[in-house]
């Protein structure tokens, strides 16, 4: 279960989440923005849940996809994402609407349910129990929450400027680091989805 909380946090990756947020953090207030963070988190929280109970249902027994074989595309995915975080940074986050109205919405989508989200969710569906997935999606949004308000609060409190922009260039690499073991997650899911093939097929 702490696998599966560690892996999703470096796909969900908060610091990557803070820089995407920071042109809405400077645009509402702290209640507001805490407001509209918490929605977005509930949104992220029910869409994971309901691929933990019905995304195996819905890609093997719907579409009927070998369960190794998403695990392969998610691995592939994750790989995809880590690249990017990895080459491009911050710069591979597009920028924040003028528009307000639907934040929360567009704050949960892509940028905190994603297609990696959505694979690790499925894979946590296989790999624990049902009440372990849910409690473990419960950590997962939560500590999201804390990291990112209190990375919010760290800022706020640096007075200088010169001191923010050293806090925003560190966050933007921690961002390019956690793109290492997100790459080396991917890999793991496409070794073993390659594997766990084989084997079958030499039954």
């Amino acid at each position: 279960m702490i696998t599966a909380i560690v892996s999703f946090l470096v796909m969900l990756n908060p610091f990557a989440l803070f820089l995407y947020l920071k042109p809405v953090m400077n645009n509402l207030s702290d209640t507001d923005f805490r407001s509209v963070f918490i929605k977005a988190s509930s949104i992220s929280f029910s869409i994971y849940l309901v691929f933990l109970l019905f995304g195996d249902l819905v890609f093997q027994k719907v579409f009927r996809i070998n369960f190794e074989s998403f695990r392969i595309f998610g691995g592939i995915v994750l790989f995809s994402f880590a690249y990017i975080f990895i080459v491009q940074g911050k710069k591979a986050f597009i920028q924040i609407k003028r528009d307000l109205h639907d934040l929360a919405s567009e704050i949960a989508l892509p940028f905190m349910v994603g297609a990696g989200t959505i694979s690790l969710t499925v894979l946590m569906s296989e790999q624990l129990i049902l009440w372990q997935g849910i409690l473990s999606l419960v950590i997962i949004v939560l500590l999201n929450f804390f990291i990112i308000m209190g990375l919010k609060q760290m800022r706020h409190r640096m007075h200088s400027k010169r001191v923010q922009l050293a806090f925003d260039k560190n966050m933007e690499l921690l961002l390019r680091i956690n793109g290492f073991f997100l790459g080396a997650i991917g890999i793991d899911m496409i070794v073993t989805g390659i594997r766990h093939l084989l084997a079958a097929g030499l039954k």
